[in-house]
């Protein structure tokens, strides 16, 4: 995978003042172990945490500089945090690294764990130290061998500096760090799905609340943070608030920088630290270098499979939270994919469903039959055997498993796309309608509570 920096064509090279997630990246790709990474300021900020900051004081750094979660629901991580108790006689709490990143699309947690384990590792350990936690766990995607490799080193790199285990740089904090490895089901990217898988059981969503903060891991009060979440807080508490407020463009709601990149048929699919704000135009034309010759871009996704799809003429919106909400869709984790005008939509849209409905946990009658359905339909679409009302059916599911009507996110991520497609590209799903067909009842709009 590429991995550039914020100039176009490399013009500006990575520094630790512009690029605090990618600065200490080797060239050739390797992992920065340990040695390396203390010599590029590794653990700095640890250090600092543990000598010169109270507890509370490093919750309050996080909440003021406005980071938010790099998973893709962007919510306060300083916010979260806080959510946990105070109470003092609460002696057992976890702290959890989501990494079981199973979202078509995205990769970027696995350069981070892959190429900088340590920078994971001090991340997790600072964020123990605010949030009180003994133990943690870096919850991985199963496939992620090389990741959960280079992670288990790390560790046992740390364990024998002194940076993990008992009295951590003789301050009589004790944290234990272990790397566990699913097997592999995109719903434990659900916090609490991945919480249950942790302990043993069936991954499916828990109802809330309670929330983790309160009731998480073995009943015990557990915070669960993204991989490139965890990874902005050494710089955050190395450099301050103010600076890493001034990463982001101007316009941008969200703090810092972000990891984006862009797949599918361009010239340069890759992966880059950008500041919030980059408008898709220059993530698509100066970083990924608009497609290749021979093609042309039909729409584009801006974080994952399970954000709407936009067209070309989005391109202008900025990369962050509310930029991209205001052409119709979810930021997500940020690394869009590019479609190109050889794709049939509806083809494109049932093999998404196919995954959706597979991933489902099957725990809410909308998701677990509402998806497959939707698949069933597609299907006869794309072979030309559609009935009429089909399309009319299928925005009607989109509907009733939308946000607020299943019991976790999971199925309103599976039918935005399909939405948004229907929405841009319907004359590709009439023109699978049969000719001939039988007109049927449409499913029903669905009820709306208090409407």
């Amino acid at each position: 995978m590429t991995l550039t920096s914020f100039g176009p064509a490399n013009r500006i090279k990575r520094s630790a003042e512009t690029h605090p997630l990618t600065w200490r990246l080797r060239d050739d790709g390797e992992a920065v172990w340990l040695d390396e990474y203390q010599a590029k300021n590794g653990y700095a900020a640890a250090r600092k945490a543990f000598a010169d900051m109270a507890q509370d004081d490093i919750v309050q750094t996080v909440k003021d500089s406005g980071l938010k979660g790099r998973g893709g629901a962007g919510f306060p991580t300083g916010v979260k945090w806080g959510l946990m108790p105070k109470d003092e006689s609460i002696n057992i709490r976890y702290l959890l690294c989501n990494a079981d990143e199973m979202e078509p699309n995205t990769w970027k947690d696995r350069m981070l764990m892959e190429q900088l384990p340590h920078l994971l590792i001090e991340g997790m350990l600072i964020s123990a130290r605010a949030l009180k936690t003994y133990r943690g766990y870096i919850f991985l995607r199963g496939e992620y061998t090389t990741a959960a490799k280079h992670l288990n080193r790390a560790v046992e790199e740390a364990k024998a500096a002194g940076l993990l285990g008992k009295n951590i740089l003789g301050s009589g904090f004790d944290f234990e760090l272990f790397v566990h490895t699913g097997a592999g089901r995109y719903i434990c990217g659900e916090e609490t799905a991945l919480i249950n898988s942790l302990e043993g059981r069936r991954a499916n969503p828990r109802s809330k609340p309670p929330f983790p903060a309160a009731v998480g891991v073995w009943g015990k009060p557990t915070c669960v943070n993204n991989v490139e979440t965890l990874c902005n807080v050494p710089a955050i508490i190395a450099d301050g608030v103010d600076w890493y407020k001034s990463l982001a463009r101007v316009g941008s709601e969200d703090m810092g920088t972000k990891l984006m990149g862009f797949s599918g048929k361009v010239k340069n699919p890759g992966l880059w630290e950008l500041p919030f704000g980059v408008t898709g135009r220059e993530l698509f034309e100066d970083y990924a270098g608009g497609m290749r010759d021979g093609y042309k871009l039909k729409c584009w996704q801006p974080g994952g499979a399970g954000t709407g799809f936009l067209l070309p003429e989005h391109l202008d919106a900025q990369m962050y939270a509310g930029g991209i909400a205001k052409v119709g869709t979810r930021m997500g984790t940020g690394l869009a994919m590019a479609v190109d005008d050889s794709v049939n939509m509806v083809s494109l849209l049932r093999n998404m469903e196919e995954f959706f409905s597979r991933e489902s946990c099957g725990f809410c009658t909308p998701c677990r039959d509402g998806l497959p359905w939707s698949v069933k339909l597609l299907r006869a679409i794309e072979n030309g055997e559609g009935q009429a009302g089909d399309i009319e059916t299928l925005l009607g599911l989109v509907g009733f498993l939308g946000p607020g009507k299943t019991f976790c996110a999971h199925a309103p991520g599976a039918v935005e796309p399909l939405g948004s497609a229907i929405k841009y590209f319907r004359p590709e799903f009439e023109a699978g309608i049969a000719p001939t067909s039988a007109a049927v009842p449409p499913l029903a709009k669905p009820i709306v509570v208090g409407a």
